[in-house]
């Protein structure tokens, strides 16, 4: 099932299917068993007609977020920690992200809050102290205050590649800045964990032509979804739950970096396509 936050309140999409909720986006998605919760809100429930469903999620779809907090993962894949190696190596940091891919601890670090996320077809902004940023496709849990995957969403962690690669202390200058974080379009919600087989995919187009376009399984991640959130919530709490990017596997070549107008679209199996395009402030 897929759960949509809209300016008219909450729509859960199911079965072909579609119903608005009454409940208040915080509190719903915050509970124990939320696939078997839904269920029951729905039991006997009268179902929008199809036309209506559309029209709300084309004019009014907000990023799937409330009072959450974000947060990622960094170097969980191969290719992820190669390309930080390679980005870091002229300041002499490049040592660190093979110590990072091979330790027990896992990198996390603080992402966003909610007002400096975006949704689908909102616009992602790139630093103009930066000359070398990337997109990075993620799947995105949102966990609830219990420390539990209830859900699924697409991130889009936009990174200053330029401004880490001069030291790796730079990383939340490099990471954490209004709109640098895009969720969306939905959250996607099962009552089993995601396949590992799940495919990551990310399309970046600049005047209508594809530029960059690649892909990674899942099943490519070094670190299982449950050991990044055991860790996240070790010392932490999270009244309303909160989301955590769990890195990428796809990065665009050292030559590449994304200009103003370009338009990044990345689609995950079972949950959609989320979609936003550059600017600067």
């Amino acid at each position: 099932m897929h759960l949509y936050k809209t300016t008219k309140g909450v729509i859960l999409s199911h079965q072909q299917k579609a119903f608005l909720l009454e409940e208040e986006w915080d509190d719903l998605i915050n509970q124990n068993n939320l696939f078997q919760k839904i269920l029951k809100l729905i039991n006997g429930k009268e179902s929008l007609p199809d036309t209506t469903f559309k029209e709300l999620i084309d004019t009014s779809l907000l990023p799937p977020i409330g009072s959450q907090e974000v947060w990622a993962a960094g170097v969980t894949y191969l290719r992820s920690r190669d390309a930080r190696m390679e980005e870091a190596k002229e300041a002499g940091g490049g040592d660190f992200y093979q110590k990072v891919y091979e330790a027990q601890r896992p990198e996390l670090f603080f992402k966003a809050l909610p007002h400096r996320v975006v949704g689908h077809l909102q616009d992602v902004y790139i630093r103009k102290d930066s000359s070398w940023n990337v997109p990075e496709p993620e799947l995105t849990l949102y966990i609830n205050s219990k420390g539990e995957i209830q859900a699924y969403t697409i991130g889009n962690d936009m990174s200053s590649r330029s401004i880490e690669g001069e030291n790796p202390l730079y990383l939340p200058q490099a990471k954490v800045y209004d709109r640098s974080a895009a969720l969306g379009p939905c959250l996607y919600i099962t009552d089993q964990l995601i396949s590992k087989e799940t495919n990551i995919e990310i399309v970046i187009t600049r005047n209508e032509k594809k530029v960059f376009e690649g892909s990674v399984q899942l099943n490519k991640m070094k670190r299982s979804l449950q050991e990044l959130t055991e860790y996240l919530f070790r010392e932490s709490s999270f009244p309303f739950g909160c989301f955590l990017m769990t890195g990428t596997g796809i990065v665009p070549p050292d030559h590449f970096t994304l200009q103003e107008q370009d338009e990044v679209s990345i689609s995950i199996n079972n949950i959609g396509t989320l979609t936003n395009k550059i600017t600067m402030r």
